[in-house]
């Protein structure tokens, strides 16, 4: 009996981690046009999916059914059916979108129109524009408040990060930020926006509510040029402890404690690291290589990089389903 007690845990265990392993990564190919589907259980490429003209920005819909690809040379979102694995049809989305955010309700998106200095809300069901917000030059990044509340774009040119509320569309505050900022991401309490900086190398927290500077984080890399540490794409694990940074031309990913803002570790990834995304269960960390053309796969249970996988050529976005 003892026996079998320890062969029926173990195969429990096992289980138990093919289970935690059963996430999809997809990763939008800026130059291939294609969505690249990575199994996560077998860390292979197993399928590309055709999509739009210049495809970046990439979410999810709450009821994970869907994938949402900004095809920006095409001016428009395309709807991908995750069950087909094709595209099943498109939303408006203004001129030349690049990054977008799902409202936490799943009935709207907002829209970063770089070319337009706007932010676009588009209505899922009704498939049409709804709302614009003005905003500074080169609107970027794009996250919303966990409760619904706020919205929060950048302008990589004028260096802001705007602050609108969700329901009525008011344009509450302009936050003076460092140098081209690119991406954002607000704490799952929506009580702190993090803020990255390309050009400075930085990343700033804002107080959600008065939008006063909290602090900054810088990120030392011992041996790589300062113009190459480049912050870019943003990801919080769900319980708001950690923010995973990827840092560009300096092919590495900072590892940040959010309540100390102390940089714990780095990672050696690919070649001009974009954007990145945390698994549902926060185990894994997956990163957009733009210039090696692969995805890097940190076990962060491990702290260390346990794949490099080729995908299109310079994939952009990245984002992981369960």
């Amino acid at each position: 009996m003892p026996a079998l007690r320890q062969v029926a845990a173990a195969l429990a265990a096992l289980l138990s981690v093919g289970a935690a392993r059963a996430e999809t990564a997809y990763v939008s190919n800026e130059q291939d046009d294609t969505i690249s589907i990575i199994d996560g259980a077998t860390l292979a490429v197993t399928g590309t999916i055709r999509v739009g003209r210049r495809p970046r920005g990439l979410a999810l819909s709450p009821d994970g059914r869907s994938l949402f690809v900004a095809v920006g040379d095409d001016n428009r979102i395309d709807v991908v059916d995750r069950a087909t694995g094709q595209v099943a049809g498109s939303l408006p989305s203004g001129e030349d979108p690049e990054l977008f955010v799902v409202h936490p309700d799943g009935k709207r998106l907002f829209v970063a129109n770089e070319n337009d200095s706007l932010v676009s809300v588009v209505d899922i069901i009704e498939r049409k524009i709804v709302g614009e917000v003005e905003v500074g030059i080169e609107p970027e990044g794009m996250a919303a408040s966990p409760d619904g509340s706020l919205i929060v774009c950048t302008s990589e040119t004028t260096s802001m990060a705007h602050v609108i509320d969700a329901g009525t569309l008011e344009l509450l505050d302009n936050v003076l930020v460092d140098t081209r900022p690119r991406a954002a991401v607000v704490a799952p309490d929506s009580r702190r926006i993090y803020v990255s900086s390309e050009l400075r190398g930085t990343v700033t927290v804002i107080d959600a509510e008065s939008r006063a500077i909290l602090g900054k984080v810088g990120f030392p890399a011992p041996g790589v040029p300062r113009e190459f540490v480049q912050a870019v794409g943003l990801a919080l694990t769900r319980d708001g402890t950690r923010l995973f940074v990827a840092l560009g031309p300096a092919n590495r990913v900072a590892e940040v404690n959010a309540a100390t803002l102390a940089v714990e570790r780095t990672y050696l990834v690919g070649q001009r690291v974009w954007n990145l995304a945390l698994s549902p269960d926060g185990r894994r960390l997956y990163t957009a290589n733009g210039n090696s053309s692969d995805v890097s796969v940190i076990d962060l249970d491990r702290r260390e990089v346990v794949k490099s996988l080729g995908v299109g050529r310079a994939p952009w976005g990245v984002v992981v389903a369960p």
